[in-house]
């Protein structure tokens, strides 16, 4: 019996229906509660007090941010009466919303319990004995009616267990409603996931059964339990938590925001459609522009500060990271990032699928009228709805984290790169007399980076979407590193190579390593976020391809793999293309980073250009470059058109041939469904293949940059204090007595721990070396005194700790204390773009009485009394408001106001005329202020210092101590101190009051009233202006732009129509197996039809084109040849108002958008366009009634497009406007880190860093957001046009044919995908736009009066330099003040004449309204012939004017002498010796200056005076026959200075007339005659002699007033007695 086969089938039986209980759907909530209820009870063990301290013993407690957060959430809520504790106890839920969030979901658990309950009572009465208590019954020798009647059917098991479960999320609502708030959170999260699995069963269970013809609900029978339930648990377990906001939980516990970012609070609705940005677009559509005030605060977790504080552990080797690569840091930082990045994209290579599949699905439907449909029709209507809404919905979060970590990565590595910098040693490079071929690297700093593109993809995130064609450029730009210091920049390299010879290759300029800072916080991070999508290349596209194969395998068989194999053997023909284009790309680099080097090194010296007269021949010089530039940017759009075409062509002959292998071979019936559903998924297959040409480039770029990056990191050269040598233990001396010294004993210093020195011009290594002992006196001024090129600044650089300590005996030290601090004023001025108050006080308190001091020792009272805005007005770039003289004052008070105790000066006297010399070291050096400091002053004014100082140091060539001591000491070493001593005793004026009475007359254009500069850029509002948008329209069609649009438009309007008759036409095919056999169908008719038409396409499309981008060649061209001639055709006073960096960006980084991504976003625009209306067009050719539905939508696209680019544009230019003062820091703080470091404000620096990357970050991550608004509406309203298209096909439209249903249903999710395109697009060109407003701003602004043919001088003009002035009268501006009043002189060919004044007499004025710089008035005969009636170029081309200050070219010495070559080298050789070069240059043949030497940019590696001199010998090769000279002697050494002066006297006596605006009479007293100008009045002009004689003349007080006034008077009679004889 026991073995009986119906016992085996009991025993069978009972374990069957044992499973199916435990198995049931029912019981997987229980089981979840089940979890739930495991995983608290280990918390609760894990939290609990005895676990802790053990814990606490194992690991002590290292997360001080968790303590602070549990000790938050365990402090007592205070006790105020019980309204007091309610209102605290809500808060601490969350506030009042999130609270009644909780008691709402409390009330629907209590709810479902409730309907649980019912349901098991309901159950109860309907139950029947289950199988398993028949068996139990049947098999028990003494059963018990009664106890089996009362035991449960599975049914009741499982309604109970259902209890059960509501029971316990009842319990776990109102416990999170009454506990705090730590443990409400993770209650909470139980809760909500709990709920969640219940629902999901329930939906499975009752709901998807509707979706079938084949299955049943399996509660039914529950009735309206069933659907109350399903209500209650929808609204507890997803409607609530999607639409209530979120809790704020600070980041930082110790700092949270009193008003949280709406990112931080909205609700997970909120977040995933961005609603919370609906109150900021409604906004910008109201105001006229939206500023970044409008825009909500900074979110906490994207908080500078607070990034740096999470990365620089993982980051900066300083904070604790390891050597390793910055990549692997960052993914340490991001790692949840990535992740969710990578699961967002894996969904999306489903989601992108789901519209062919329900297409497929849906034709299928319709051509077998539903036999064997498993799913309902409306189903897959829904998901051609859903997928594409989930598809956007999980593409719009990746790109949401993606630009929200490009944001924050920006904000890292600017701060990083910053820190580091603070760090680094400063050492001058020039350039590499050669560099290999392809050691390209990163382009000019900001104004080139995208340079490297032409074709960018749609929108600015960046990001290739797969719903979209993405035009990709293949094209890149490599870049190699030459050595540990030579990772190359364009930005050096934009000031090191203009015009130079073929065989001359210079790699970085004297400024290669500030230009490689700042390239790798422009080029290098715009290529490093670039670069961010790499999971798209590495995950994505593999996916997306595998999952198409699967999908068209399915449909097509094997044939799907003939497609795949095709794919395979064409794949190398993009990659040739791509190969040529990166080819072409890098020439094309070449001659752009000519062309924008030379742009730059014009606009830098744009001044001394128009000085000369050179426009014309700059604008020919450039106009070259943009011509060779523009040759190979055709090249490249050709390259691109050709591989556009591949990309378009390969996946049509892939489908050709799968079609072809799957009719005539498989002998396969081709269905519409197969047809429409493959064609789909081809044109994703073939996104995927732009986006691998698209991206690899771009993700090769990044990988350079961060390696660059990482290189900078860790194997930039660090100062000595950073480095890990046994030397640092030597930097102080080791006895402790002599610790509060300052000075060295044994000590050698180079500018390179490699032993390198430091460049000269002539590549002579420099090393400062102290033998002995040098002390300095403490509460002292001492001063250190030597020739040019002796190594003073290096001196006090050493003593700061710039330079590399070499000690050479075991008593070596150097020391210098700071506990007392120290303030520093540079040789080169560095000022900040703050006001001239912010620059003096440096970040200390500001001390009314101590400031007024300040102002009055460092004579700037006079100098603040020019500016209407006084001492707050804002110094600009560069300090781009103040003299010289003025920024040395500044630079002087700053450290002079400090409150450090020693004091270190590089002549600042150098900078200044010699009455404000003696003033600043009577009253400043001299005065209470510096009492008790100790100064250490370098300065070429010893005779004038050394009234005040108490210990000199002199120094030698080649960095050697000649002499410590006294001023005779240094006398006794050095014959040339002496010798300068004699001379200058010469110069020192009594006068004081030259500083003290205000000057009438010339005064500089100022700034307004309120301090900003006269000339702010503005932040336009609104669209781009109808006259850019005309200037570029125009421009593309040269002379015939009606013609050109007609051809292009109408090209583009047949390629569009043919594509849409080749699906339609696809269709056709398809129908046919409908109506005939599969061996009645003529498939070779079609498949050469389908060929055809793709051809006929591809010439229309390669034509359309072709000519676009020659119209874009023609535009570019005409555009920049305006623009430049615009600028070089303006005024000074336009110059003086408008800094260069801004005129740079016009002519470099707007040109380039204009060149790339404005004229392809109009090419595409047009494309996008004429496809949209084809493609409506063909849906309302099916069905006419869509007309309406389908305008609606995309006049709907197009508003919300309207308003979103009204807050976007705002956004974009607050973007733009914020970026720059951060990089405008960053310059700043680069160019004066000595300095900073000086004062040991690198603290203040960062702060102020992090300051303005948060102002940046609030504008780019709203930016970017906005970016996601759009996308997901208008995502949205296109993925109901396309279900409600389907919709009306299969329910209203009974007649249509499936091949023609899908047709209609592919133009409708083609044009509906196309909206948004076009929306971005129109956005993009907007943006861009703005660039080319820019440039139409900058061709409109005033110019000088144009050449003209009846302004042509005679050939013979000049003869001589004769000049005679009637009346002349000038302003600076129209309708100014005037600086100069009727002046009448007359100055014979050959003279030398010297003008001499006060500051402010107008002196200055005289020369620039001499080459009518200025507006004038009167008459100026230049040899006989007015100037006005001349033209300006063929004026200022013969006359010369050497500046104070001369500007210079990089490039060779020859270039600076002869630009346009127009001389041979031996008249360039004889000039060089006529001017005293030669005579004041060492012996030594290495360190001689000669044609070949490089020259950096602005003369940076030359002295002054060897600037001076070479100016000198350019003005004699350009033999001009009238000189101006503004001398510029207070900062050279008087053994130049002698060697100028002598060239002056000597060797332009042959009939060259000579004008020199004096500074130091000695200068001028042999002169042939002398001007005196006081408030811009001529008051005497005569020969010296006869000045003299008139006892109450000007020119007699400043001589009687001249500490030797014998010695002028003496040599003035000698030379009236030889201009007599």
């Amino acid at each position: 019996m026991d073995g009986s086969p119906q016992v085996i089938l009991a025993a069978h039986g009972r374990h069957w229906h044992k499973k199916t209980i435990w198995q049931d759907s029912l019981a997987v909530p229980t089981y979840a509660a089940t979890i739930s209820v495991v995983v608290l009870l280990l918390h609760l063990v894990i939290v609990s007090r005895p676990v802790q301290k053990l814990w606490a013993r194992v690991s002590p407690p290292k997360d001080e941010d968790f303590d602070a957060v549990a000790a938050q959430d365990e402090s007592p809520i205070p006790a105020e009466g019980v309204v007091a504790e309610t209102k605290a106890f809500v808060q601490s839920h969350g506030g009042p919303v999130h609270f009644v969030y909780k008691i709402l979901r409390l009330l629907g658990c209590f709810a479902f319990l409730g309907i649980c309950a019912a349901t098991f009572v309901f159950e109860e009465g309907l139950a029947e004995d289950s199988d398993l208590t028949l068996l139990l019954r049947k098999h028990r020798k003494d059963p018990k009616p009664d106890q089996t009647q009362s035991a449960f059917s599975d049914e009741e098991w499982l309604q109970f267990a259902l209890c059960m479960t509501a029971t316990y999320a009842s319990l776990l609502a109102l416990i999170s409603v009454g506990t705090r708030p730590r443990w409400s959170k993770l209650i909470s999260n139980h809760l909500a996931t709990i709920l969640l699995v219940t629902f999901a069963v329930f939906i499975y269970r009752d709901i998807y059964p509707l979706l079938t013809f084949t299955k049943q609900p399996q509660d039914v029978q529950e009735g309206w339990l069933l659907w109350s339930r399903l209500i209650v648990l929808g609204l507890i377990a997803v409607v609530f938590p999607l639409v209530f906001p979120r809790q704020y939980i600070p980041e930082d516990p110790t700092d949270p925001s009193s008003e949280p970012h709406p990112e931080q609070t909205s609700s997970w609705l909120s977040m995933f459609l961005y609603l919370w940005l609906d109150p900021i677009v409604l906004l910008a559509y109201r105001v006229p522009h939206l500023s970044v005030n409008h825009l909500p605060p900074l979110a906490d977790h994207d908080r500078s500060a607070l990034l740096m504080k999470r990365s620089l552990p993982h980051l900066d080797p300083f904070s604790g990271s390891k050597r390793r690569h910055i990549f692997f840091g960052f993914l340490n930082i991001f790692g949840v990032d990535f992740c969710v990045l990578a699961l967002t994209v894996s969904l999306q290579a489903i989601f992108s699928l789901s519209a062919p599949f329900a297409i497929k699905n849906l034709l299928e439907y319709l051509e077998t009228k539903g036999l064997g449909a498993v799913f309902r029709p409306w189903v897959w209507i829904a998901v051609l709805f859903l997928g594409p809404m989930a598809s956007s919905l999980v593409f719009q979060w990746y790109i949401f984290i993606a630009t929200r970590l490009l944001v924050r990565t920006e904000g890292i590595i600017t701060q990083l790169v910053f820190q580091h910098a603070l760090r680094i040693r400063m050492k001058a490079e020039l350039p590499d007399s050669k560099s290999p071929d392809g050691m390209n690297t990163p382009s000019e700093a900001s104004e080139t980076a995208s340079l490297a593109d032409s074709t960018i993809s749609v929108g600015e995130d960046n990001t290739v979407a797969n719903e979209a064609q993405v035009h990709s450029s293949a094209a890149s730009v490599t870049s190699s590193r030459k050595g540990k210091q030579r990772a190359a920049s364009a930005h050096s390299r934009a000031t090191s190579t203009a015009s130079v010879p073929a065989d001359y290759k210079p790699e970085s300029s004297s400024d290669n390593l500030i230009g490689k800072i700042n390239n790798l916080v422009s080029t290098d991070l715009s290529n490093i976020t670039d670069g961010r999508d790499f999971l798209l290349c590495f995950l994505y596209i593999p996916l997306q391809v595998g999952l198409c194969m699967v999908f068209l395998y399915q449909i097509l068989g094997w044939s799907a793999l003939v497609g795949l194999a095709i794919m395979a053997v064409t794949f190398p023909l993009p990659g040739y293309v791509a190969k040529l284009i990166q080819t072409t790309q890098k020439q094309k680099m070449k001659r752009t980073d000519a062309r924008v080097q030379s742009v730059t090194e014009t606009m830098n010296v744009l001044r001394m250009i128009k000085l000369f007269g050179w426009e014309s021949r700059m604008d020919e010089k450039i106009s070259e470059k943009r011509e060779d530039e523009l040759i190979f940017t055709w090249r490249q759009k050709v390259l691109e058109l050709v591989n556009n075409n591949l990309n378009f062509i390969i996946p049509i002959l892939v489908m050709l041939a799968t079609y072809a292998t799957y009719t005539l071979i498989m002998k396969e019936t081709l269905s519409a469904g197969k047809v429409f559903s493959s064609m789909s998924v081809f044109d994703i297959m073939r996104d995927q293949l732009h986006m691998v040409f698209y991206m690899v480039p771009k993700m090769m770029q990044a990988k350079v940059s961060l390696d660059r990056v990482n290189d900078f990191l860790f194997d930039t050269e660090l100062l000595d204090i950073y480095t890990e040598d046994d030397e640092a233990a030597l930097l102080f001396p080791p006895d402790e007595d002599k610790s509060d010294e300052i000075g060295f004993r044994d000590a050698k210093f180079s500018w390179s721990s490699e032993g390198s020195g430091a460049l000269t011009p002539s590549k002579r290594k420099f090393n400062l070396r102290i033998e002995d002992e040098i002390l300095f006196k403490r509460g002292r001024i001492n001063l250190i005194v030597g020739p040019t090129g002796s190594g003073k600044t290096s001196l006090l650089m050493a003593l700061l700790g710039e330079m590399h300590f070499i000690p050479y005996s075991p008593n070596s030290w150097f020391n210098l204390p700071r506990k007392g601090g120290v303030s520093y004023a540079a040789q080169e001025s560095w000022v900040q773009n703050e006001t001239i108050r912010d620059n003096i006080l440096f970040g200390a308190p500001y001390d009314e009485a101590r400031y007024k001091k300040v102002l009055y020792q460092c004579a700037l009272e006079r100098d603040l009394t020019l500016f209407e805005a006084g001492d707050q007005t804002e110094v600009g770039e560069k300090g781009l408001t103040l003299s010289g003289g003025q920024k040395a004052r500044v630079t002087l008070a700053r450290a002079i106001y400090s409150s450090a105790e020693i004091i270190l000066l590089d002549d600042v006297l150098a900078a200044l005329d010699v009455h404000t010399a003696k003033w600043v070291v009577d009253k400043c050096l001299g005065g209470d202020m510096v009492k008790g400091r100790t100064v250490i002053l370098v300065t070429h004014n010893v005779a004038m210092a050394s009234t005040v100082a108490q210990f000199v140091v002199s120094l030698g060539s080649n960095g050697r101590v000649l002499s410590t001591g006294t001023i005779s000491d240094a006398v006794t070493a050095d014959s040339g101190v002496a010798a300068d001593m004699v001379n200058e005793q010469e110069l020192i004026e009594k006068d004081e009051e030259v500083i003290d009475a205000p000057a009438e007359g010339e005064t500089k254009a100022g700034p307004k009233a309120d301090g900003k500069l006269i000339v702010a850029e503005e932040v336009a509002e609104g669209h781009v202006s109808w006259a850019a948008i005309k200037l570029f329209l125009t421009s593309l069609g040269g002379q015939y732009p009606v013609l050109f649009w007609f051809t292009f438009i109408g090209f583009m309007g047949l390629t569009d129509l043919i594509n849409t008759i080749q699906t339609w036409f696809l269709g056709q095919w398809a129908a046919q197996y409908e109506i005939k056999s599969p061996s009645e169908v003529n498939v070779t008719f079609y498949l050469s039809g389908y060929s055809i038409l793709l051809l006929l396409a591809t010439i229309f499309f390669t034509t359309a084109y072709a000519l676009y981008y020659w119209g874009s060649m023609r535009a570019s061209r005409i555009l920049h040849q305006k623009l430049i001639s615009s600028v070089l055709g303006t005024t000074l006073r336009w110059l003086d108002t408008t800094p260069t960096s801004r005129v740079i960006t016009r002519c470099t980084q707007d040109v380039r958008a204009v060149d790339g991504p404005f004229a392809q976003g109009i090419g595409w625009m047009v494309e996008l366009t004429m496809t949209m209306l084809v493609k409506l067009g063909a849906v309302v050719a099916f069905t006419p009634i869509f007309l309406i539905p389908g305008s609606f939508v995309a006049a709907i696209g197009g508003w919300i497009g309207r308003i979103y680019m009204k807050a976007q544009l705002s956004v974009k230019r607050e973007m733009s406007n914020a970026k720059a003062p951060v990089m405008g820091h960053f310059g700043a703080a680069i160019n004066g880190l000595p300095s900073i470091r000086a004062y040991g404000a690198e603290e203040a620096f960062k702060r102020e860093s992090l300051k303005r990357i948060d102002r940046y970050t609030t504008t780019g991550r709203m930016f970017y957001n906005l970016n996601r608004w759009v996308c997901i509406r208008i995502d949205g309203f296109g993925a109901i046009f396309s279900a409600g298209l389907a919709a009306y096909l299969v329910y209203g439209r009974q007649d249509l044919q499936a091949s023609n249903i899908g047709f209609s249903l592919n133009m409708a999710v083609g044009f509906s995908s196309m909206i948004l395109w076009w929306v971005r697009i129109l956005n993009e060109v907007e943006v861009n736009g703005n660039s080319l407003e820019r440039i139409e701003g900058y061709i409109t602004i005033e110019q000088e009066p144009k050449p003209t043919e009846g302004g042509q001088p005679p050939a013979y003009w000049p003869s001589s330099g004769d000049l005679r002035v009637e009346g002349l009268t000038a302003r600076y501006s129209s309708d100014g003040p005037k600086v100069l009043k009727n002046l009448d002189f007359h100055i014979k060919s050959g003279e030398r004449v010297g003008i001499v004044g006060r500051t402010g007499s107008g002196k200055s004025s005289l020369t620039l309204s001499l080459l009518r710089c200025i507006f004038t008035e009167g008459q100026v005969y230049y040899d006989g012939i007015p100037t006005s009636s001349l033209n300006l170029d063929a004026l200022r081309s013969n006359i010369t004017i050497i500046p104070q200050v001369p500007e210079l070219l990089s490039g060779t010495l020859r270039q600076n002498l002869d630009p346009f070559d127009q001389h041979d080298d031996a008249v360039l050789n004889d000039a060089l010796r006529s001017s005293g070069l030669y005579s004041v240059q060492e012996e030594d043949e290495e360190s001689k200056l000669t044609l070949d030497s490089a020259i950096a940019s602005g003369g940076g590696n030359l002295s002054v005076g060897q600037r001076q001199i070479l100016a000198l010998a350019r003005a004699m090769v350009r033999g001009s026959k009238l000189l101006i000279l503004d001398e510029a002697t207070s900062a050279i050494d008087y053994k130049t200075d002698t060697a100028i002066q002598e060239s002056l006297r000597q060797e332009l006596k042959r009939g060259i007339t000579q004008i020199i605006v004096a500074h130091r009479l000695q200068t001028i007293i042999d002169a042939d005659k002398i001007m005196v100008l006081d408030a811009g009045c001529l008051v005497e002009f005569g020969s010296p002699w006869e000045l003299l004689q008139n006892e109450r003349g000007k020119f007699r007080a400043l001589v009687d007033e001249s500490g030797d006034k014998d010695a002028l008077y003496d040599t003035a009679r000698n030379a009236d007695a030889s201009g007599s004889s």
